[in-house]
């Protein structure tokens, strides 16, 4: 088993990754003229869009879209038996069901992919800030240096569709709830440099507050405040230890949100002037006005977005008790915004070329923390025999099986890939994917070569570990 990582240990070693990225002081050369090729084969892509809909905290994949046997509730039964606490319902695509409660994205899965065969790492303990990061980066933490986001990777490569919105946006994330210096860590574009990082729109009822000044200050001054931000990166541990392209990173940065502040394309972020039918359906809660506001950046030419549910500890996804409760208002929070981001998409003919991407960063399970081959420590009290509604949920942490919906770009329509077992452990037993082989995936349909890397440390550094990621073309038309 590795080691055994807790938070603080983790926090301390990110923390020295960032500030040993800066060390390194990386020269212009290095970081623009990294390494790639097209590989034999290799096309020039079949996406230009990548949204993300994060489902933070662990969505269990027997309760949302691989749901087995059906155990209702009773008193004293053993919590062993209980195998899915919904009903299957069936979907667009014969004999393939989903969990009650997703009845709308099954009704668009005959436009999409399922993948019933996600493995999530085995790195001992289960922290969700841990798994989060590996899945953003694809690298377990900790690195020796700031391993960039999917995100940034994306908008290094490919730059924005629209030179006026910014190629890497991230809608929803906050860190003023759970672990937020540990979400920090893989929120940022690592060594490619700030001008690739995340456009942070925490809520998006309010994108518009993100795209101008606050109330009451006018050009004069926030031109005052561009030098000032000018000044403090001139005067911050960038300008002192950071590299002349660290510090026109962060100054190109600026001056791309300024660009958007003064653009038609801004307009885009005000959702009040979404029809009201529309925006009824969306209207779910931040998630799901997260996935409107994303529509409507891509039909302006966003390049990547990412739309979270929010990881906050014991919240959401994360069903440490009341698991059947918790899902039946999440499923409500995402069912009809997803189902009409794809169904909107595809009316518009943005679908064609946006690759929309569902997932978590491991499932659950009632009985197995880990998986049945390496369990880890069990962090959840979770009795053998069910005495409280409390208990009637999957509250573990389970990683040996997953499920992750990919739409468009490239990907197959209404096909099916992998297999996890019927009964517990319901583990994958038909072609397994892992991290690696997802997002390079993902590179392959947007045409990002298999072998791109840049040297740090004096060392490549690819966008899957050692370059060894391998796409799953079997997912792709």
């Amino acid at each position: 088993m590795k080691n055994r990582w807790n938070r603080r240990e983790f926090l301390q070693k990110t923390s020295a990754a960032t500030l040993a990225a800066l060390a390194a002081s990386a020269p212009i050369p290095s970081l623009l003229s990294g390494c790639k090729s097209k590989a034999i084969g290799q096309t020039d892509g079949t996406a230009d869009t990548v949204i993300l809909l994060w489902m933070a905290g662990g969505m269990a994949h027997t309760e949302t879209f691989d749901p087995k046997r059906h155990t209702p509730f009773e008193t004293g039964m053993e919590g062993n038996r209980v195998l899915s606490t919904f009903k299957p319902i069936p979907t667009v695509l014969d004999g393939i069901h989903f969990s009650e409660g997703l009845q709308s994205i099954g009704k668009v899965m005959d436009k999409g992919t399922l993948i019933r065969s996600y493995v999530a790492a085995d790195m001992g303990h289960i922290l969700h800030s841990r798994h989060q990061y590996h899945w953003h980066t694809c690298y377990e933490p900790p690195q020796t240096v700031a391993a960039p986001h999917l995100g940034a990777w994306i908008a290094k490569e490919l730059g924005p569709k629209n030179p006026v919105i910014p190629a890497f946006i991230d809608i929803g994330q906050r860190f003023t709830v759970g672990e937020a210096e540990e979400l920090k860590a893989f929120h940022t574009a690592g060594f490619l440099g700030n001008e690739f990082g995340p456009f942070f729109i925490p809520d998006p009822s309010q994108g518009l507050e993100s795209v101008r000044p606050p109330v009451g200050m006018d050009a004069k001054r926030f031109e005052r405040r561009n030098q000032l931000y000018n000044d403090l990166i001139s005067n911050s541990p960038v300008g002192e230890f950071g590299s002349d392209y660290q510090k026109e990173s962060l100054k190109r940065s600026m001056e791309q949100a300024y660009m958007l502040l003064n653009s038609p394309e801004a307009k885009a972020f005000n959702l009040s002037t979404e029809p009201k039918e529309s925006y009824d359906i969306y209207n779910t809660g931040r998630f799901g006005l997260g996935c409107l506001l994303a529509r409507r950046l891509t039909e302006q030419g966003a390049r990547f977005i990412s739309v979270t549910t929010e990881y906050e500890p014991f919240f959401g996804w994360d069903t440490h008790e009341n698991g059947h409760t918790r899902l039946e208002k999440m499923k409500q929070m995402i069912d009809g915004p997803v189902a009409q981001l794809v169904k909107d998409l595809d009316k518009s003919g943005h679908l064609d070329r946006t690759m929309i991407i569902l997932a978590s960063e491991f499932s659950r399970d009632m009985m197995v923390e880990g998986r049945p081959d390496a369990k880890v420590l069990e962090q959840v009290n979770q009795p053998d025999i069910l005495s409280d509604m409390k208990f009637y949920g999957m509250h573990r942490h389970f990683t040996d099986g997953g499920s992750v919906l990919m739409f468009g770009g490239g990907t197959k329509k209404g096909f099916v890939y992998g297999k996890t077992a019927d009964e517990r452990p319901c583990k994958t037993i038909e072609n397994p994917i892992k991290i690696d082989g997802l997002h390079q995936t993902i590179y392959h349909a947007l045409g990002i070569a298999p072998d791109t890397q840049y040297e740090i440390e004096k060392r490549p550094f690819y966008t899957t570990p050692d370059g060894k990621g391998k796409a799953v073309l079997d997912l792709l038309t």
